[in-house]
């Protein structure tokens, strides 16, 4: 029995899209890199950042934006080698011999298929703790200031013990317009508890309450109302639990990020945009295939204007990927569905984080249905 071999068309397509893939992934990192190296190296000089440190962050910072942009730089990658061969008449050779425009996606899609089970295992194992050493690195030495731009959070510290804060700033541990509510298994009020501020004391792990108006409600209707310049407690909860660097969720593991998930939906959080940070680990990576179908529809045509008329094409339809995958993501994470809903909240967000690649494959099958005409 002869061992398996491809034929030399497959070897050099393939050939072709991995070598100048991986080159323009270098190429574009190395210009990330001197670009970041410019905007922080003041940061880095004054933070003493040590140089092994500084080494080990950008390798990291190279997988993320790697990662990041490798289903446009296949697109380009793509329109770049294929133009070349439509432009020596090479594809026009191939479809003349009799060969199926279909045949001649066969090693796009063979490499293609390596790019996704790399990306796949990046995105979900290897990028998490790439991005654990990134962040430690740029909490230490980069971004060190850290601010809760989010307002009127609620949190459901403890059964029954709802906190609110209207905006909270990190540096001073402070929270503004503090509010807490008890509640009884059976739905009542017990108490209430306003304050302009509180702040956390990390030392004793209590709250200090400035100006606070405690409110306790009897099983029978009365009610106790006390007002007190300064109200020292112990609470089930820090100014962490408010929140987060967004660039933590991205060194979770896919695992660790469902946990995640799931203890910030019970503490009354929101999570549709750490469920959909989910779901693109994975449909990102197959976007691969869809702006590689594009990618081939287009530039295996021969045209006057050569290269540049491709490569302008790539770069519009990239944008128009990227722009129209960010809005499907924000209006999907923002989206209140009705209670009489055909989908539930995480079928819908399943399906927006799908919707961006089953519409440009849509896209890409027309492209590559007109393309041999």
């Amino acid at each position: 029995m002869k061992p398996f071999r491809l034929p030399r068309l497959d070897r050099y397509i393939i050939q072709k899209f991995l070598t100048t893939f991986f080159f323009m992934v270098g190429i574009f990192c190395v210009i990330a890199v001197v670009f970041d190296l410019m905007e922080n190296v003041g940061r880095l000089l004054a933070n003493e950042a040590p140089l092994g440190g500084t080494v080990l962050y950008y390798l990291s910072f190279c997988f993320h934006f790697g990662n990041l942009l490798s289903g446009f730089i296949v697109f380009l990658t793509i329109i770049w080698f294929t133009s070349r061969l439509a432009q020596q008449t090479e594809i026009v050779a191939m479809l003349s011999s009799g060969m199926s425009f279909g045949r001649l996606m066969r090693p796009y899609f063979m490499a293609a298929s390596v790019l996704v089970v790399i990306s796949l295992v990046i995105s979900h194992i290897v990028l998490p703790r790439a991005n654990e050493r990134k962040v430690d690195f740029e909490v230490q030495y980069v971004h060190v200031n850290f601010h809760i731009s989010d307002q009127h959070m609620y949190r459901e510290i403890a059964p029954g013990t709802v906190v609110y804060f209207r905006s909270i700033t990190v540096d001073r541990n402070t929270g503004y317009r503090f509010q807490l509510e008890r509640w009884s298994e059976h739905g009542r009020l017990e108490q209430r508890i306003l304050a302009a501020k509180a702040t956390w004391n990390p030392q004793d792990s209590t709250w200090r309450l400035i100006n606070a108006r405690v409110r306790d409600i009897e099983p029978d209707g009365k009610e106790r109302l006390n007002y007190l310049t300064r109200l020292d407690t112990a609470l089930s909860m820090r100014i962490s639990d408010f929140g987060q660097r967004s660039a933590l969720v991205s060194t979770m593991s896919t695992p660790e990020l469902s946990e995640h998930i799931e203890r910030e939906a019970q503490r009354g959080a929101p999570v549709n945009l750490l469920k959909l940070e989910k779901h693109a680990r994975t449909s990102s990576p197959f976007s691969i295939y869809v702006l590689t179908l594009i990618g081939v529809g287009i530039a295996s045509r021969k045209l006057r204007g050569g290269m540049g008329y491709h490569l302008f094409l790539a770069v519009v339809i990239g944008f128009f990927f990227v722009f129209t995958s960010k809005i499907i993501t924000v209006y999907a994470a923002s989206m209140i569905l009705p209670a009489d809903a055909l989908v539930s909240t995480d079928q819908w967000l399943l399906i927006a984080a799908w919707l961006p690649n089953t519409l440009f494959a849509i896209l890409g099958g027309l492209i590559v249905w007109k393309a041999p005409k």
